[in-house]
């Protein structure tokens, strides 16, 4: 079954990221991210599409941007970890 949340990311450009996730096999079905680098989110959103979350969590959690404490990706992470432990 796909389910979609969505999570409004702290310190980053972007101001959404829509994730829809196959809730079966808890893989990533498709992720949408509204502002930021366009084209470097959806290359990340190609990447990651199929992945288990916690692969893509573990890929993705504490990257940063610039002087920034965070970043998209490190946001993405964040919000598939709220995700897995609802």
């Amino acid at each position: 079954m796909i389910k979609t949340y969505s999570y409004v990311p702290q310190g980053t450009c972007s101001r959404l990221i829509e994730i829809a996730v196959d809730t079966d096999t808890m893989t990533v079905a498709d992720v949408r991210f509204t502002g930021g680098c366009n084209g470097n989110l959806k290359g990340i959103g190609s990447l990651i599409r199929g992945m288990k979350l916690d692969e893509v969590i573990s890929r993705l959690q504490g990257t940063t941007c610039g002087a920034k404490s965070t970043s998209c990706p490190d946001q993405l992470a964040c919000a598939l970890s709220m995700i897995k432990a609802q």
